[in-house]
Parts: structure tokens; sequence; C-alpha cells
């Protein structure tokens, strides 16, 4: 280290005598020069050459000292070093500076005695040095047999020359052994660190050490992870367990144990039965519909082949036939309040039940009818809050997504027997406040997990995702009413919130949904911003009861709602395409799967309207009352993916099946000298050529 501080005084010449010889000799000031005895050239030779630009110092500032302090800063070491800091997102300067200077560096070979290293180089020259040893003493004991056995050679008889041949042999044997040192045992260190975990150990079985008493079986260094460890624990804690127990059923009485084995008895009967009952369950269903098909097999027959040939002579009007009718006992006082066609099995649909009166909230109901027997319905499931709406998945039809009055979602499995759902959300996994009143799958996300889409009057829009044995949820937006705003005396802004009612995704475009809310209005959203809207339309005066996007145009949706009205929009243009006022509140609209230009809607006073904008684009060309009562309100409606046909169900519980007539599923005509357009193409054309229509029509007004 270096001293804290030296004192380093100006270094000029002083006066200063030196004796040489007998005399001595002076520096004079002015000149410079030696002055004495002595020849010239001496003193000439000896004199101080002083420098032109030195300075010229009196006593005081010759004297006077400079203190300087030394420190271990590299004066070299740069001082504005500036690196990126990735978590403020900008460049700082580094505080610390490295004032290291390496002067001299040597990689050395040099290792420490009491090292494991050093230690077994060590024990390796000691048996180098050993075997040297043992190889001199063999070799000197061998010269010394062979000075031994010289003599007994010239001592042999004649008749002794067999044996010299198997002694020259055994002395060869002799000398290659002795010639090979014996290699001793290399000893093993000690473990420096006097520490065994129990993961690094393998377990020895007491049961097996039992069976060889004469040597344990050695530990190897076998490193067991620590779940092995802990179902080895659960494992002998179980083996307690059944020992217990062995235990206390050999303290018991004789009456114990007659009681005991009556039970076990009574267990196995039941499961016997109830195996018995899933084995005859399925030849009963089967047997079921078989009396159910010839019960109703007018019906049947009309389903399949009956054609209203008075559609000939209408005027492009057309009816709708009755056909089945489902109801049960359970639900005779809910309402039907959603309606959804199994995307595999399609005679297959389900149906839910609840209330939409707020001062009549009870129970719910989950049915799923099959038209094969429309006596009884397929699976049946009861929960505590009305069932509000529900969606089957495409790619697993067994799992039904249900959204609940109380604001909470479900999934339900048909695989499995029992009532409850498999999956449940609750106010810890960030279920609704509000009822829920739609529910569609999505698909699955990068992780290959399940998840759907719910919507609520709370505002929310969530993300529900099936992770491991629980729903996750993520808020996609929170609705809120543009224009709202109100600012408190604190400096905050309150908004109001906006209450969702019906929702849709967009067929092609992922990320694309639109929300009908109870304010009337409509917003077009997207699942990547979670703060504003792509768009807002004012659609209605009233709540919006239901919105869809058309199957084969890209561009068109419809509405419904409250307000008597069905609009038909243009997403791209914020006023609608076509309005049609049905007299009665709407509570339910679908589009067709067969045409672009068809769709049918449902209003209060009990009818059914359905619609082709390619034969009439004013009016219904159907308007049928369906329900036996006018009292009876429908809600809901649907359309069959394959069959000509349409659900409808009422606030009684009841669902009604309709068959459409020919005038009312006309497909479209091919024209002579085109090309045949098929599916898709012609649809898309179709109601292209309406809508540009309307285009035209509104730029001349």
């Amino acid at each position: 280290m270096f001293p804290a501080s030296t004192k380093t005084p100006h270094k000029q010449p002083r006066k200063q005598s030196i004796s040489i010889g007998r005399g001595t000799r002076k520096k004079d000031e002015d000149s410079g020069t030696e002055v004495g005895e002595g020849t010239d050239e001496w003193a000439q030779s000896k004199a101080t050459v002083r420098p032109p630009d030195q300075l010229e110092l009196s006593d005081a500032e010759l004297k006077e000292e400079f203190t300087r302090i030394l420190t271990a800063n590299n004066p070299h070491a740069p001082q504005n070093i500036v690196r990126y800091s990735f978590k403020e997102g900008a460049y700082k300067l580094t505080g610390f500076v490295n004032q290291l200077a390496v002067h001299y560096t040597q990689v050395g070979n040099l290792i420490p005695k009491d090292s494991d290293e050093g230690r077994r180089q060590h024990y390796r020259d000691e048996l180098v040095a050993d075997s040297q040893e043992s190889a001199k003493v063999v070799i000197s004991e061998t010269e010394n047999l062979e000075e031994d056995e010289e003599p007994k050679e010239l001592e042999t008889e004649p008749g002794n020359q067999t044996d010299v041949p198997a002694a020259g042999a055994a002395e060869k044997v002799t000398e290659e052994e002795l010639m090979t040192p014996k290699q001793p045992k290399e000893r093993k260190l000690t473990n420096q660190f006097n520490f065994s975990e129990r993961a690094s150990q393998t377990f020895n079985n007491p049961l097996r050490e039992r069976e060889c008493q004469t040597e344990p079986p050695p530990r190897t260094n076998f490193s067991a992870t620590a779940n092995q460890w802990e179902i080895y624990d659960a494992y002998v804690e179980e083996l307690e367990k059944q020992e217990k127990t062995k235990e206390k059923e050999k303290a018991k009485t004789p009456v114990a144990i007659k009681t005991g084995k009556m039970a076990m008895r009574k267990l196995t009967s039941l499961e016997s039965q109830i195996d018995d009952i899933t084995k005859v369950s399925q030849a009963a269903k089967i047997v079921e519909r078989m009396v159910n098909q010839n019960t109703y097999d007018d019906i049947a027959q009309d389903f399949k082949y009956y054609e209203d040939a008075a559609d000939e002579y209408r005027d492009q009007e057309g009816t709708l036939l009755p056909l089945w009718k489902f109801q049960n006992d359970k639900t005779k006082r809910l309402s039907v309040t959603a309606l959804c066609w199994n995307p595999k099995y399609r005679d297959l649909f389900a149906v839910g039940y609840g209330s939409y009166d707020f001062m009549k909230q009870s129970r719910g109901m989950l049915l799923l009818y099959s038209m094969k027997n429309p006596s009884f319905p397929e699976y049946m499931f009861s929960s505590d809050s009305g069932i509000m709406c529900l969606d089957i998945h495409v790619d697993h039809p067994y799992l039904v997504a249900v959204g609940h009055y109380d604001g909470n979602v479900a999934i339900y499995n048909l695989k499995k027997p029992h009532s409850q759902p498999s999956f449940r959300s609750s106010a810890k996994s960030g279920k609704h406040t509000d009822p829920v009143w739609q529910v569609k799958w999505q698909k699955d996300d990068m992780d290959q997990n399940l998840n759907f889409f719910s919507v609520s009057s709370d505002g929310r829009i969530v993300s529900w995702t099936l992770v491991k044995s629980e729903l996750v949820h993520i808020d996609v937006i929170k609705l809120k009413v543009e224009g709202s705003t109100t600012e408190v005396p604190e400096g905050l802004q309150l908004h109001t919130v906006g209450c969702g009612t019906a929702f849709d995704f967009h067929k092609e475009i992922a990320y694309l949904f639109l929300v009908g809310t109870e304010e009337g209005k409509i917003y077009k959203c997207s699942k990547s911003y979670s703060s504003q809207f792509l768009d807002t339309y004012d659609a209605h005066n009233m709540a919006v009861d239901a919105v869809s996007w058309n199957a084969y145009h890209t561009k068109v949706f419809i509405s419904c709602s409250s307000d008597w009205t069905v609009k038909i929009w243009d997403h791209t243009i914020k006023t609608p395409m076509f309005i049609y006022d049905l007299n009665s509140a709407v509570g339910d609209v679908a589009w067709a799967p067969y045409s672009s230009t068809v769709f049918a809607a449902v209003t209060t006073d009990g009818k059914t309207h359905v619609f082709d904008l390619a034969i009439n684009k004013y009016e219904a060309i159907c308007n049928q009352p369906v329900v036996a009562k006018k009292k009876n309100k429908i809600t809901h409606v649907q359309f069959n993916p394959i069959h000509p046909i349409i659900i409808v169900g009422d606030d009684r519980g009841h669902i009604i099946c309709l068959k459409l007539s020919p005038n009312l599923r006309k497909m479209p005509k091919e024209k002579k000298g085109q090309e045949v357009q098929k599916g898709l193409a012609v649809e898309i054309a179709k109601l292209d050529k309406l809508l540009n229509l309307v285009r035209e029509v509104k730029t001349k007004t």
C-alpha cells in the first residue's frame, strides 16, 4: 500500500562544502564553480551544470512542503460509463467503476497439499515408490534362487531326467509371479463434508435385509426425487393404517363382525343392482323410442315426407306445420330462456329454463331433448339459480356452457351422470354480479385450453379458460355509456356502466365481435382493445334482445329489440339497411343456415315471422301464431342445421317443433347460359345485390 501522504520539497542545489585533499572547495554562488586548491581542469570537470530554465527560488520557497495524497482510484478509468436500464427504459449513468489495473498475471500449476487433488498425487507418488522397491526386492530374490539351484541340477541322476522339465516350468511360473508387484488397494479418502441427505441415498428394504443376513446391500449414489420419497411415506402410512385396522378387527366381538359382514353384503347387492340398471338402461331407451315412434307415427311421417301442396297456389307465401311438442312436469312454471342444437347429433337440442321476471326468481333446469323421444328428455340437470343462456361446444358436443341469473357460469359434462356441473365459477374466481345473458364457446387458446365468453348486465365481457380443474377469468372489455362521464368535486370521474344483453363473434375475423346493450346501442369491439370501441351504432330505443352475424356475408348482421323492430346492418355503415316493425316486442331472431336472405323472428304476441329478402324485401312471407293461448309469449327460436324445421320456446316451458313449407326454403335458381354457382358464392351474390339496391335508393334520397 502507498502511504497516505508524502512531502516532496523543491529540488534546488543548495550551498554545500566538499573536502578534497587538505583544503575545502566552496561553491561559488554566482558562477556555480568550485574555487580552491587543485588544478582548474579538475575544477571545471566537477562544476555543477544548471539548466537554463530552472527557477530561482528563495530559501523560504525551498523549505516549503507540498502534500500529495495517494489513493487506490485509477486516474485513467472512465467516469461517464452509461448503460441501458430495461426497468426504466432509458440509459442510466453507472455509479460503480472498476478501478482494478492488472500489471502482471501468471497461471500457476501449484496445488495445495491439503486439497483432495494434492492428497491423491501424494498417494500416487507413494505407490510408485513402493512398487519400485518391491521390484528391486523381487530381482534380488530371483538371483539368490538361481545361485542356490545350480548345484542341485548337477547332482541329479540320469534316472530322474523326466522331472527336470516340470521343475523348469515351475521355476518360470514362480519367476513371472515374483516379477509382477502386487498393487495395494487404493484407500478411500474421507468425505470433507460430513453431511448425507436423505434423497441422495438408497433406502435398504428391511425385508430384504432379513433374507440376506450375511451382508447388507451397499448404499449407492442414486439420487431420488422428493416426490418419490413422498410416495414412499404415503405407502408406509397406508401400511400402518391397515395393520391398525387388522388389530381392531381382531379385538372385535363376534356380534360386531357379523353386523359388518351384513353391511358388506348389502353394499355388494346395491352395487350389483346399479350394474344391472346400467345394463338395462340402454335397452330401455331403445324400447322407449320404438314405443314413441309408434305413438307419434303420423308426426314422424309428416316430418319426413309431408310438403304443403298449397304453396304452389300462394303468391310467394309459406306456412309452418306443427310437429312435436316437448314439455315436462318439472318445468311447468319456468320460461324457456335458451335454445341450442347439438352440432354433432342433429336430432338433439338443449333447453335452458329460468325466469325473466325479477320478482319470480327460483330454480333453473337444463334439459336435452331428442326428436326420437319427445315424451321424456335424454338428460336432465337442475340448478339453484335460473339458467339464462347456454351454448354447446362444436368439437366437444358433450360440454354445455351455461350462464345463471345469479352471475355464475358453469360447464356441464353429459358424459358424467351426476346432476352437478363439472366446473362452476364463484365469487372468488370472478363471477358476474348481474345476470349472464349470453355465453359463446370460442377456439382453444395457444395452450390448447378450452375457453368461452360471457356477457352480463354488470358491463363486463369475460373470457373464461378451463385450466386443469378450474375456471380462470380475464376481463376482455368493460362497457361504458358514451357521454355519461361526470366529475366529482374531488377531481375523480364517474362512468355510467353499460349493461350488456347480447353478443356475437364474427365468423371469419376471430377478434371482432358485436355487443348489444340495454340502452339500445350496439358496440363493435375487438378482443385486443379493452378500453375503447371500434364503432358505435344507435340501433334501438329499447334493450337489444339479440344480435347475430350473417353466416354467408361477412359484412351483414341482424339485431332485434323490445321496441318492436328488427334491423339488418352493414357494419361499415352506421345506419341500418332494412328496418321491419313487427307490432310487438321481438324476443329473438335467427338466420337460416341454408340461405343468406332467410331469417325468422318471434314476438311476445305468440307469432313467428319468417322473411326472405330475395322474395320480398318489405314484409314477412309467413306470419303465423304457433302457441295455443294468446297469453303465451314466445321467447326464442332456432333453425335446425340440416333439417327444414325450427323450434320455438315460450314462457310456459313448452317447445314446439315446426316444419317450413317449400316456399319458406327456396334455393336460388340456376340461370341459363351461365356457369353453375353453388353454395356460398350464390348466397353472397344474392345478398350483395339487395344491399347495392338499398345503397342506391339511399344515395338518391
